[in-house]
C-alpha cells in the first residue's frame, strides 16, 4: 500500500516560524505549571498556523477530523483563512471530513455545517467549492475516520491528535492537552493521497445513509481528489521538497474500506495472549488478523519504532489499554516488544491520561483505564514470558521503567478541580526519531495518520518543549520509577 497509506519522502521542513525553531510543534494549551492556564501560548499558535496555511491556499484545502465539526475559534480560524485566500483571488476547493460513532453523533449533520459555514463566508462563499461528509465505515467493528488532517494546496500539512472542538480545548478552564505538528514539503503529498483514499470509499457510498452523510455547495460532485492531475507524474505540488528532513507517512484503513491487501507480503499471523480478549463473537483484529495488518501499516510502524530503540523510549498517550469489551485489552505485540527492550536495559518513560478521566462507559472520557497497575500488570506478565519469574520481571521494570499520569503544573487538578486530560500521540526512540500523528497505542480500528520523523534536531526540541516539562511535573504520579528508586508493588 505504499503511495496511499505509507510513503517516505525527503526534502521536507517542519514549519517553524522565524525565531522559534521548535515552532512546528503545536501544542495545546501550553500553559506548563499553571494549574489556571492563563496564558495559552500554545493554543494561539495553534489557531494562527490554521488560519495562516489556510489563507495561502491557491487551489486546495483539505480537513479531516472525529465528529462533530470544528467549531468556536477552530471554526473562525477556517472561515477568516478562507476569505483570505478569496481576497488574494483564489477559488479554493475545500472537503471537510469527520469520522461519526454511530448514535453518539447523530446530530453530526454535513448540510447543516455547509450552511453554517456559507454562511460565515458571506460573499467569499460563492468563490469557494465544499465538500462536506460525516462517515462510518463499520458500525460493528467500531470504525470511522479518526485522523486529524489540513492539508493545503497539497504542499503544508498539520497533524496529530488536536480536534477542532471548542468546548474540549478552548472555552474551558480545564483544557486538553495534546498536540500537532506542522510540516510542508512531499510528506504534505503523502497526507492528500491518504486523504483521497479515505474520499474514494466516501464518494462511493454516498448514496447509503447508513454509512455516509453528503453535502455539497453549489451543485458540486463528489470530489475523490483534489491534487492529483497537476502534472504528468500525477504529484502535482505535492512533489516539491522543501527542506532535508525525511519523513514517514503512515496511515490506516481501520475496518470497512478494504479487507485486506492481496498484494501484501507481510507473512506473520498474530497470535493473541490468553485475557486480552474480552468479549466473544467480535474478533480480535489488533492481535489475531492478519489481513487487517495488510491494510493498517501504521500499527507495524509504531512497533518497529519502539523497536528501534536502542537507549530510550518516550511514550506519552491518552493510554495503552482500551475499553475491554468491547475491544481487546492491549497489542501484545507492542507489550512485547515493550517487555523486550526493558529487558535489554532501554529506558522506558510513559506518560499518560490521568485515569480520573475515566468515562461512564471507558471511552466517554479521556481515559479507559482506572488504574496505571492495568499498564504495569500487562508489562509484568510479557516480562514473565521473558524473565521466567515475577521477582525478575519487577526487577527489570524497577531498573529501567518510569510510568505516570499526567500533570502540566505543581497541582493535582487544574484550578476549577477537574483532572489533567492528555490527548497525546506521541511516540519517540533515542532523542532521534519520533511518531506524531492521531493513532492510539492502545487497540482502535479506525482510520489514522501520522507522520514519523527522522530529525534528531527535531527531536531534541520535541523532549526540551514538551517531553521535559511533561515529566517534570507528572513523574510525583509515578507508580514506577527507576531514577527515584519506585519500584511496581
Amino acid at each position: 500500500m505504499e503511495g496511499s497509506m505509507w510513503q517516505r519522502t525527503e526534502g521536507n521542513r517542519l514549519d517553524a516560524p522565524k525565531g522559534d525553531p521548535s515552532g512546528w510543534l503545536l501544542q495545546t494549551p501550553g500553559c506548563w505549571g499553571d494549574a489556571k492556564c492563563t496564558d495559552r501560548s500554545g493554543t494561539r499558535s495553534l489557531l494562527r498556523r490554521m488560519e495562516q496555511n489556510i489563507a495561502r491556499a491557491e487551489h486546495t484545502v483539505d480537513i479531516s477530523s472525529l465528529a462533530p465539526f470544528p467549531n468556536g475559534g477552530f471554526q473562525d480560524a477556517i472561515v477568516k483563512g478562507l476569505k483570505a485566500s478569496v481576497q488574494a483571488g483564489h477559488r479554493p476547493r475545500v472537503r471537510i471530513l469527520v469520522g461519526a460513532a454511530p448514535l453518539y453523533h447523530l446530530n453530526v449533520i454535513p448540510s447543516r455545517y455547509r450552511d453554517e459555514l456559507i454562511e460565515q463566508l458571506g460573499d467569499a462563499a460563492t468563490s469557494v467549492t465544499l465538500n462536506v461528509a460525516s462517515m462510518t465505515t463499520s458500525k460493528t467493528a467500531f470504525s470511522w475516520n479518526h485522523s486529524k488532517l489540513l492539508v493545503v494546496d497539497g504542499r503544508t500539512a498539520v497533524t496529530g491528535g488536536i480536534n477542532g472542538w471548542k468546548d474540549d480545548y478552548l472555552d474551558t478552564a480545564h483544557p486538553v492537552s495534546d498536540a500537532d505538528m506542522a510540516l510542508s514539503g512531499p510528506a504534505a503529498g503523502s497526507a492528500s493521497r491518504y486523504l483521497d483514499t479515505l474520499w474514494d470509499w466516501t464518494c462511493d457510498n454516498s448514496r447509503n445513509p447508513a454509512r455516509v452523510w453528503l453535502a455539497t455547495s453549489g451543485g458540486a460532485s463528489c470530489m475523490r481528489t483534489l491534487e492529483k492531475g497537476e502534472d504528468s507524474q500525477g504529484g502535482g505540488r505535492a512533489a516539491e521538497t522543501a527542506g532535508d528532513v525525511p519523513v514517514v507517512a503512515v496511515g490506516g484503513l481501520g475496518v470497512g474500506i478494504k479487507d485486506k491487501d492481496p498484494s501484501s507480503h507481510y507473512s506473520p499471523t498474530p497470535s493473541p495472549a490468553p485475557g486480552v480478549r474480552c468479549t466473544a463473537g467480535l474478533p480480535d483484529r489488533t492481535n489475531a488478523d492478519r489481513d487487517y495488518d495488510t491494510v493498517n501499516p501504521e500499527e507495524s510502524a509504531l512497533r518497529s519504532l519502539v523497536s528501534s530503540a536502542t537507549s530510550r523510549i518516550d511514550i506519552s498517550q491518552q493510554d495503552l489499554n482500551a475499553t475491554c469489551p468491547p475491544l481487546p485489552r492491549y497489542d501484545v505485540r507492542l507489550y512485547n516488544t515493550l517487555a523486550a527492550k526493558l529487558k535489554d536495559g532501554v529506558k522506558v518513560r510513559i506518560v499518560v491520561s490521568d485515569p480520573a478521566n475515566r468515562g461512564a462507559f471507558g471511552s466517554g472520557g479521556y481515559s479507559q483505564i482506572t488504574s496505571l497497575s492495568e499498564i504495569s500488570d500487562a508489562l509484568r506478565d510479557r516480562l514473565v514470558k521473558r524473565t521466567g519469574s515475577t521477582a525478575e520481571a519487577d526487577a527489570v521494570m524497577c531498573r529501567n521503567l518510569q510510568l505516570a499520569a499526567f500533570r502540566s503544573s505543581p497541582e493535582d487538578r487544574w484550578a476549577d478541580g477537574k483532572p489533567y486530560a492528555l490527548h497525546h500521540k506521541i511516540v519517540s526512540v533515542d532523542d532521534s526519531a519520533f511518531y506524531i500523528g492521531s493513532k492510539n497505542l492502545y487497540p482502535a480500528w479506525l482510520q489514522d495518520f501520522g507522520y514519523i520523523v527522522e530529525d534528531r534536531d527535531a527531536a531534541v526540541q520535541l523532549k526540551e518543549s514538551l517531553l521535559n516539562p511533561e515529566w517534570k511535573y507528572s513523574q510525583k504520579t509515578a507508580t514506577v520509577d527507576y531514577a527515584r528508586g519506585v519500584c511496581p508493588g
